[in-house]
């Protein structure tokens, strides 16, 4: 690709000089008879004939056909201002990839604060992203590991079956915490339904792809193709897909199209290649265009966002992009964001567009993943069973002395935003599972993080109701269906006769979480899990890996192991 490169510069140079002799007059009568340019909102790409050159467009690289066919952008990109590394974390001088800074939740006193309030989240990005890094020989940087998304990487086999007219089953369960001794975990999991065998509905999918220069790597644009192909062979006649690609400006490649047209849709994508600046706003407006012309009522309307998040031409400010998104996803469209490349990678933005376009977001850093998110779990990934999904915990202050969320920084909510159905919150896809961890300290027994209350009661607005004393904790969730704007109400109590203090008797699913979850906050340098260790995360995780037809589980052993090798240098 860098021979063909710099071959079409030195052939750009030659034609430079050669223009540079014409005369005047001749360059005047050569511009007079040139066609006007056209606009972005003209630009179209058709399906490749033999005897047709593919149509260029203005800004955007595509594959040529023959040396005259070629067309290349007309700018350079523009140099991005490299981003500080976080503190403590010692990566190669070029990277300059983005995280959000955040601190993990605190230990908070339930006489004090009983509720606890948070959107689901069932992004995995976090969790690939991780493994990128362990796989390259270094730890990750604190901020790039979030311990909902690694948890939530894993599937679940949660007993609970859905009552009749509920999108999915409610389940938790109660242990002894392996972190601290005496403390307790509280697991509470979500388990979407899964859509029957013709349940699904027709997909109106808009590949919104990243060809900027930044994206020329193979594992940025070279498995974006294959990964986008891999989606596309999934699809039906009843399905449509469109594909818009941007760089310094943005363009329709392929006009929506029928899904099982799977030869149209793999020449669009094989003429595609990198080059020029990164204006994704531009190209995220044309491709909601798309999707609102193709829209499908009662179907899948969705847009993936395929790029490295390096934006820098355009509307590069983070709060305007993730505004617009917002604004766009009233019109029934939601945005899912894959994540390619590394050394420029804008983790925060991917992660916080697709939370504003009711999406979610993953990572793609081999073909394993892209047949993970786009195949084997593509229901999942597109069709959305449920919207603004809240859980909210109340926990008993006579049996509950303290409690940590354990994750879901960035998912906090107020505990009056629960019932407040104009907040926005996350989105389950079918067949997915989600999973939250809170470590318990209780009123009789281990040792509490926080010094028992000088004052004790003193400050307390009434007496406690001793009704639910055999009660440790109230789970509510709150959701809306698609298409719905009023959520629906689920709840279940969670006993303090259903802990389970011996290890041996937690289910595998229990104890693996847990071990992820361990994991998560040992990478994150988290204070919090005092003595606990890559063994005890080994301990916990080897005898629970269950079936793992895919091998998840035991690829998430060996990384344990590669990163408990780093933290030792």
């Amino acid at each position: 690709m860098i021979a063909i490169q710099r071959t079409l510069v030195a052939i750009g140079v030659a034609a430079a000089v050669a223009a540079c002799s014409e005369s005047a007059p001749e360059r005047r009568q050569a511009e007079s008879e040139r066609p006007e340019p056209a606009t972005v909102t003209e630009m179209r790409a058709h399906e490749p004939d033999a005897n047709e050159p593919s149509p260029a467009l203005s800004g955007i690289a595509l594959k040529p056909s023959s040396p005259a066919d070629r067309h290349w952008p007309n700018e350079s990109p523009p140099s991005a201002p490299p981003r500080s590394p976080e503190p403590g974390y010692h990566g190669p001088a070029q990277d300059r990839e983005n995280y959000a800074d955040f601190d993990d939740n605190g230990v908070v006193l339930a006489r004090l604060q009983p509720v606890s309030t948070f959107s689901i989240d069932v992004d995995t990005g976090a969790y690939s992203n991780v493994r990128r890094f362990l796989n390259e020989g270094r730890l990750p940087p604190p901020n790039a590991v979030r311990t909902e998304e690694l948890v939530n990487y894993f599937s679940y086999d949660y007993p609970a079956e859905p009552r009749p007219g509920e999108p999915f089953s409610l389940a938790t369960e109660l242990g002894a915490s392996p972190w601290h001794e005496g403390r307790h975990l509280l697991q509470v999991g979500l388990r979407a339904n899964e859509p029957g065998g013709g349940d699904v509905p027709a997909s109106n999918l808009v590949f919104l792809v990243d060809v900027s220069g930044s994206m020329d790597s193979p594992d940025k644009l070279g498995l974006l193709k294959t990964a986008l192909k891999m989606l596309s062979r999934q699809l039906d006649a009843d399905d449509r897909v469109s594909i818009v690609v941007y760089a310094g400006a943005s363009g329709v490649v392929l006009e929506p199209t029928a899904g099982n047209d799977t030869g149209a849709i793999e020449r669009a994508l094989d003429q595609l290649q990198a080059g020029g600046g990164t204006n994704g706003a531009a190209g995220i407006e044309l491709a909601y265009r798309l999707a609102r012309q193709a829209f499908i009522d009662g179907g899948i309307n969705r847009i993936l966002l395929a790029t490295d998040g390096d934006f820098n031409v355009g509307m590069t400010d983070f709060e305007s992009l993730k505004q617009r998104v917002s604004r766009e996803r009233e019109s029934g469209v939601s945005l899912t964001t894959l994540g390619f490349g590394r050394g420029n990678y804008n983790d925060h933005l991917m992660e916080q567009l697709a939370d504003s376009g009711d999406g979610n977001h993953a990572y793609i850093d081999t073909l394993n993943e892209a047949r993970k998110v786009l195949v084997d779990e593509m229901s999942s990934t597109l069709q959305t069973v449920a919207r603004d999904v809240k859980i909210q915990v109340e926990f008993n202050p006579r049996v509950v002395r303290e409690y940590r969320l354990v994750g879901y920084e960035n998912r906090a909510l107020a505990a009056e935003d629960f019932n407040n159905d104009r907040v926005d919150a996350g989105e389950i896809g079918a067949g997915h599972t989600v999973t939250a961890l809170y470590e318990l300290s209780l009123v009789n027994g281990g040792t509490p993080a926080v010094d028992p209350l000088r004052y004790g009661q003193q400050g307390m607005p009434a007496p406690l109701n001793s009704e639910f004393d055999d009660e440790l904790a109230f789970v509510k969730l709150r959701y809306k269906a698609p298409g719905e704007d009023r959520s629906v109400l689920m709840s279940r109590p969670v006993f303090s006769r259903d802990r389970v203090e011996d290890p041996a008797d937690h289910s595998e699913d229990f104890r693996f979480a847990v071990a992820v979850a361990g994991f998560s906050q040992l990478l994150r340098n988290n204070t919090a899990i005092a003595d606990f260790d890559f063994d005890g995360v080994l301990a916990l995780a080897t005898p629970a890996r269950g079936a793992d037809p895919f091998g998840y589980r035991s690829e998430f052993l060996n990384l344990v192991r590669t990163a408990q090798v780093l933290s030792q240098r």
